[in-house]
């Protein structure tokens, strides 16, 4: 009997001690099982952060701080006066730019009005209608060099053309303002378009210029010039 006690508290104790070193066990594992991840960690696998853009680039169209606040499009220039040719010949309703340098108060923006003269400040009305941007400039400085300025530099550069017409048969016949570049086929185009009734191989032109007035049939293709009348005539058929 004794002996089956002592062979049954051995078995206990052997028990015991397997089941605190099970449990220390367990425990530790326990303790050191990273925490389960979260269900969309799950399902679109782990979040990592974005990475940042390198330093001074920038998709929304903006310098960055290291640059300054400067915009990316305050590079851009303006756009300045309308490019012509220099043998171009001034007419009522061309706007001029005119520079006067070291003189704010006399360069401005004039007008050539109905007589075709541009009127300024202490010279008056300087006749402009058939001259070139350069002759006016010439003629502007030898009238301030007359008295009023010692050495004046003058320049005269086109701001805006005289308008062009267009009449017949379009779908809005009138006055247009004249863009450079500009041909028949454009002009018709910018009036709307022809008409049903209108005659499209040629159109009717009026030029005036040195020699007089010109008015001569001319296909789409030709260029138009400012101060231009185009007449679209009616097809008899």
């Amino acid at each position: 009997m004794r002996l089956a006690r002592v062979f049954r508290v051995s078995v206990v104790t052997a028990l015991l001690v397997l089941s605190v070193a099970g449990c220390t066990q367990h425990g530790t594992s326990l303790a050191r099982r990273p925490a389960p991840d979260s269900l969309d960690a799950i399902a679109y696998g782990p979040v990592r952060p974005a990475p940042l853009p390198p330093r001074g680039l920038f998709t929304s169209g903006f310098a960055s701080s290291a640059a300054g606040p400067r915009s990316a499009y305050a590079a851009t220039p303006l756009p300045g006066p309308v490019m012509h040719d220099p043998s171009y010949l001034l007419d009522s309703g061309d706007r001029l730019r005119v520079l006067v340098y070291g003189q704010e108060g006399l360069t401005n923006t004039y007008a050539i009005d109905a007589s075709g003269a541009v009127t300024m400040p202490l010279i008056g009305a300087v006749p402009a209608r058939g001259r070139t941007p350069a002759g006016l400039a010439a003629e502007i400085a030898a009238r301030l060099r007359a008295g009023f300025i010692r050495d004046p530099s003058v320049a005269v550069e086109i701001e805006s053309y005289r308008p062009f017409f267009i009449l017949g048969e379009v779908a809005a016949p009138g006055q247009y303002p004249y863009v450079p570049n500009l041909s028949v086929e454009s002009a018709v185009a910018i009036a709307g378009g022809f008409s049903p009734r209108a005659k499209r191989d040629e159109v009717m032109l009026t030029r005036s210029d040195a020699r007089g007035i010109l008015r001569i049939p001319v296909p789409l293709g030709t260029p138009v010039r400012p101060g231009d009348t185009l007449l679209v005539g009616e097809r008899w058929f």
